[in-house]
Parts: C-alpha cells; sequence; structure tokens
C-alpha cells in the first residue's frame, strides 16, 4: 500500500511510552505512525493513541504546548482513541485519587476510574487475562494475553454504553480489601477505547491491529456518509436564495 493511503495513526509524544506504541504500530501493514506533539501532525492522522506515563505530566506538557483544546476538538470530531493506562485516565469521565492537573483531560468514555489502583510502582506486575472475542485470537479456543500493569489504574464502574473487553480477578487478599471479586481493565465505547494495561510493552500486536480496524472502518463510514450527502446547492454556495421564474413582461 503507498504512503499516502496508508491509515495514519498517531501516537501522542509527550511522555511515556510512546515509542513502544511506535514499535508495534510499524509491523502493522498499511499503517503509517505519526508522532504526535503538535496541531498539524494530530490533524493528520485518522486516530490516536495516548500512551501510558505519568499523567500529570502529560497534562502540563500538552497545557504548555496548547495542545489540550486541539485534542478535544479531535475527540469531539468522534475521531478514534486509544488511552493505554495514563491515557485511560485522560478518556475517563470520572477519575479518583489524581493529582491536580492530571484529571481526565478529554472525556467521553462513562465509567469512573481510579488512580494507582493496584498501588505503587513496587506493586507492579503482569498476568495473563482471556482474550475478548474483537480480539485477533490464535487457533486456541483458550486464547489469552498478556497484560502488564505498572502503577496502573482500574475502572471502577461503567456506564450502560460501555462495553467490557477484559477484567482481571483479584486475589483473596484483594478482594477483602477492595470488596469485590474483579476489576475491568479494558473497555471500548463508540470511537474509544481504553485499556489500564500496557499492551505495547509485550511483542503481542493484537491491541494495536484491533484499533487499526477500528480507525479504518471509522474512516469508512465518514468516506460513506460523505458520498451518500447530497450536493450542495451552487446558489446557496454563492449566497444567493433561489427565486421563483420573475414575471414575463406586459406589453
Amino acid at each position: 500500500m503507498a504512503a499516502d493511503r496508508a491509515t495514519r495513526i498517531g501516537v501522542l509524544a509527550l511522555q511515556g511510552s510512546f515509542r513502544e506504541h511506535m514499535t508495534l504500530l510499524a509491523r502493522i501493514p498499511g499503517v503509517q505512525a505519526v508522532e504526535v506533539r503538535t496541531k498539524a501532525e494530530l490533524e493528520s492522522c485518522a486516530g490516536l493513541i495516548i500512551p501510558g506515563g505519568e499523567s500529570t505530566t502529560m497534562a502540563l506538557v500538552a497545557e504548555r504546548w496548547g495542545l489540550i483544546p486541539e485534542l478535544q476538538q479531535f475527540a469531539a470530531q468522534e475521531r478514534p482513541i486509544w488511552g493505554t493506562c495514563a491515557g485511560l485516565i485522560f478518556l475517563a469521565n470520572r477519575a479518583s485519587g489524581t493529582k491536580e492537573g492530571g484529571q481526565a483531560l478529554l472525556g467521553g468514555l462513562d465509567c469512573t476510574v481510579q488512580r494507582n489502583y493496584f498501588g505503587a510502582q513496587i506493586n507492579s506486575f503482569e498476568t495473563l487475562l482471556p482474550a475478548p472475542a474483537c480480539l485477533p485470537r490464535d487457533s486456541d479456543p483458550a486464547d489469552t494475553f498478556r497484560a502488564v500493569f505498572i502503577r496502573a489504574p482500574a475502572i471502577t464502574e461503567t456506564g450502560s454504553g460501555v462495553e467490557v473487553l477484559a477484567e482481571y480477578r483479584l486475589t483473596k487478599e484483594e478482594q477483602a480489601v477492595q470488596q469485590r471479586d474483579s476489576v475491568v481493565v479494558a473497555v471500548r465505547s463508540g470511537a474509544l477505547m481504553a485499556t489500564a494495561f500496557h499492551p505495547e510493552l509485550t511483542q503481542d500486536s493484537r491491541w494495536h491491529e484491533l484499533f487499526v480496524d477500528m480507525v479504518r472502518k471509522h474512516a469508512a463510514e465518514r468516506a460513506a456518509a460523505a458520498a451518500a450527502a447530497p450536493a450542495p446547492d451552487p446558489a446557496a454556495k454563492l449566497g444567493r436564495v433561489p427565486t421563483r421564474p420573475a414575471d414575463l413582461p406586459v406589453y
């Protein structure tokens, strides 16, 4: 596929694991990965990944570079966005445990996120979780994926329109403290997707493939809608208001 026809996926490159996302995107045929730091770079993309990192730092850098209004506009246009770890916090409508300046910037996901749900950096861990049906699967019906949690948030509440893609079953000790058996760690709603874990820190590109598929479907739907829209009225474009034919002259 020619570069000018490739699907352009942006990765917000202010801080965090954006290089790792770029590496996995480069493995997907027909994708052009773009590091996003400016308005022009953002506008050139059909979809955006907000990587894991320090949400407070990313918020401050985005504000300093004047990117917050551009990110909000990108989200308002319903272009696909995927947030991982800190990116999940940015996309959630409600967040607890956030620092000043580190709360959600974009919103759109009807869910409540708890920052650092699993504890500090020393409590980071990885595990195997069941792959959701929408994730490209291997031939093994008991397919799983590797989930890396680093000072990770978790989704403690979801709205009715949010699709749960993955859950983590808590240990007995965690169940006693949290008063629940499991916690949601991946969701999708419309053009938005979010994961509490870091797929970019593995060699498994299936989550990236899933997001690229979301972006391509969204682009196809927009193109179809544009093709089906009625042609603009040339007179209206020139600022003229159509009127009835002029009366015939009287002799």
